[in-house]
């Protein structure tokens, strides 16, 4: 599809869904929507639901602008749906949605190709009896959180075996596999990739919740967001590679943010990668773009042209 053509394209904009993120993908979508509009593009708005695999004929788009967050929209399904229908999609495609999604499995990526990432280990459902020697072994403080959620959803910061144990209830609400990290203190880090472009570092200085929680990434005034983030020269370019080389191990294109804990001594420790990052007026990804010089529009389009 030559992007040149865009204006006289239907651009479905895929937001909503079941997720526990649905509130955070309806902003999202919401402000992609009003850019494309006001941009001057057709922008057909369609709040995804369990029927969408029946509805998408009807809607008659020539590209979908997926805005999803968690399942169904960030690992690999909606993706194989549009592309079963013949429908360019942004973002990710199935493989490298699904791998990234699943924290478990861009773990073993990392841990393969070498990228600097906390010591783990997975709990599952049927064996959580079992798991004392293992977390024991990664020392408190410790990380638990469900192996396929974003946006922080049952993410617990345990410093002793009750927190744990209490943490591990909430992740199991979510998820039958439970991914265990030891604590890497420090700074929040994150870094967009848009196209071929690795944006500016941004470091993250939550402000209400504990930690990086819902509540900081969403709230008004929950983190704030210093881009680019004050680091030397050498860490920022450490931090931007193993971003990039995170990016292509899992095969991504077009978008993703990459999530870091930067320790004291400078070491940057890969968390995740996000293949739908947020789209909101609190989002990373626009601000990092904002400081790369693209407006809201521009990086719409940017993804958009990295996707087609």
């Amino acid at each position: 599809m030559n992007v040149k053509n865009l204006k006289s394209k239907r651009i479905g904009v895929l937001y909503g869904g079941w997720s526990a993120e649905r509130e955070i993908s309806l902003k999202s979508g919401e402000a992609v929507i009003n850019a494309l509009k006001k941009g001057g593009y057709k922008a057909v708005p369609i709040d995804v639901d369990r029927n969408f695999a029946t509805k998408l004929p009807g809607f008659k788009i020539d590209i979908a602008f997926i805005i999803l967050h968690g399942p169904f929209g960030e690992d690999g399904t909606i993706q194989a749906v549009l592309q079963t229908a013949g429908i360019p999609y942004t973002g990710c495609g199935v493989l490298s949605s699904a791998l990234a999604m699943n924290k478990i499995f861009s773990k073993e990526i990392f841990d393969f190709n070498k990228i600097l990432t906390p010591e783990w280990t997975v709990i599952s459902k049927t064996q959580t009896k079992d798991n004392n020697l293992r977390v024991e072994s990664l020392g408190y403080p410790l990380v638990v959180k469900p192996a396929t959620q974003g946006s922080a959803i049952g993410v617990t910061i345990a410093k002793n075996n009750a927190e744990f144990k209490k943490g591990l209830r909430l992740a199991l609400k979510f998820d039958d596999q439970i991914l265990v990290e030891e604590y890497i203190p420090g700074k929040e880090l994150t870094v967009g990739i848009l196209g071929n472009k690795v944006l500016p570092v941004v470091e993250i200085v939550p402000i209400k919740g504990k930690f990086y929680d819902f509540k900081a990434k969403y709230a008004k005034g929950g983190s704030k967001h210093i881009v680019p983030a004050k680091l030397d020269k050498e860490t920022t370019k450490l931090v931007q590679a193993a971003a990039k080389k995170a990016f292509d191990a899992v095969g991504c294109k077009a978008v993703a943010r990459i999530d870091f804990r930067l320790t004291p001594d400078n070491k940057p420790y890969i968390l995740e990668i996000n293949t739908l990052p947020g789209l909101t007026q609190t989002s990373l990804l626009p601000d990092a773009a904002k400081a790369a010089g693209f407006s809201f529009l521009e990086m719409v389009l940017e993804i958009i042209k990295g996707s087609l």
